[in-house]
């Protein structure tokens, strides 16, 4: 894993990515659980590991708070004693331990829930109850790891303002960990998207969105992606096929398209689009009042068309196709 992470104060970072792409195992070397074989950890200056200097200093040492993707809180322990845990810890006697419990109970709304115990909480209860033993030990660095996982459908909406809220109001250094882009935006200043323990981008929401660089955010955003050598007004594709632009560039660059701009036919069109392919539908997804078709063939990519033009082209009963998109549709930006 290669991983440069720099967070200002103040400042939520979102850590976006596919199924082990080295997310989980980032946070957890933050958070001194995980040894480093090399690089180092620095917070507000002070140096928590070095492996090159044999500095080290352990979990329990690091100003750092986490909350866990499934809370891991302590299930013969009530709320209260759930939160307080990392107080005594640190050697906060008993009693002052508790009333710091209580009071971030409070905050979090969870003052009448302060002796149930994890087995009588709901997802959102737990999960605040987490958040309340993650701030009690009053860290510089906050730790989240899928945050919202662990919730169902119904409370996620409401679980997730709770949750921008109180990290808004936590004034320290705030690093999540999550594969939802909906989250990662939503409760973020900026996202890192890391892929194979290594990062491919970083940028706001808007900037990661309407630039993507690998085919993974791509994805996300649910734009075709391509990556290509720019000579002039067309972008060669190194696989034999080729796009005409409305810019003259040169270089390697990324060549999006939306799937909106994307034109299906079952014949030849007529006229003098400047990007015409054939291909085969190969499937067809219908949402709500979009239809996206997948198309196979020299420019291989998704097409998004109404439900009732996908009925009328009989798509879904796959075949021979055509596809056309302008070149002014074409967005293009360098590599």
């Amino acid at each position: 894993m290669d991983v440069a992470l720099w967070v200002e104060p103040g400042e939520v970072v979102a850590v976006l990515g596919p199924n082990g792409a080295g997310k989980t195992t980032l946070l957890r070397a933050l958070a001194g659980l995980l040894p480093l074989s090399g690089g180092r950890v620095l917070l507000d200056g002070v140096v928590l590991e070095d492996p090159a200097r044999a500095i080290r200093m352990p979990p329990e040492r690091r100003p750092i708070g986490v909350v866990f993707q499934d809370y891991l809180l302590f299930p013969h322990l009530d709320a209260v004693e759930n939160v307080a845990f990392g107080l005594r810890c640190r050697g906060v006697s008993p009693p002052v331990a508790r009333a710091h419990a209580l009071d971030w109970l409070e905050r979090m709304g969870m003052a009448d829930h302060g002796r149930a115990r994890p087995a009588e909480l709901s997802g959102g209860q737990a999960q605040r109850v987490a958040l309340a033993r993650a701030l009690a030990v009053n860290p510089r660095l906050l730790l989240l790891d899928e945050p919202l996982s662990a919730l169902d459908a119904s409370s996620r909406t409401e679980v997730r303002r709770d949750l921008r809220r109180h990290l808004q109001s936590f004034n320290g250094i705030r690093v999540l960990v999550t594969h939802d882009p909906l989250e990662a935006a939503f409760l973020s200043d900026r996202l890192v998207v890391i892929e194979r323990g290594r990062v491919v981008q970083t940028g706001s929401a808007a900037e990661v969105t309407q630039k993507p660089r690998s085919r993974y955010v791509a994805d996300l955003v649910g734009v075709n992606l391509f990556r290509g050598h720019a000579a002039g007004d067309r972008v060669e594709l190194g696989d034999g096929s080729s796009l005409t632009i409305g810019d003259r560039l040169e270089g390697e660059v990324f060549a999006v398209i939306h799937p909106r701009a994307v034109a299906v036919y079952r014949s030849r069109p007529d006229g003098t689009p400047r990007n015409v392919f054939p291909g085969k539908a190969d499937a067809v997804d219908v949402h709500a009042d979009r239809a996206r078709v997948h198309v196979s063939g020299p420019l291989p990519l998704v097409a998004e068309v109404t439900p009732g033009a996908a009925e009328a082209l009989r798509l879904a009963e796959g075949g021979a196709v055509w596809i056309s998109v302008k070149a002014t549709e074409v967005s293009v930006y360098p590599v």
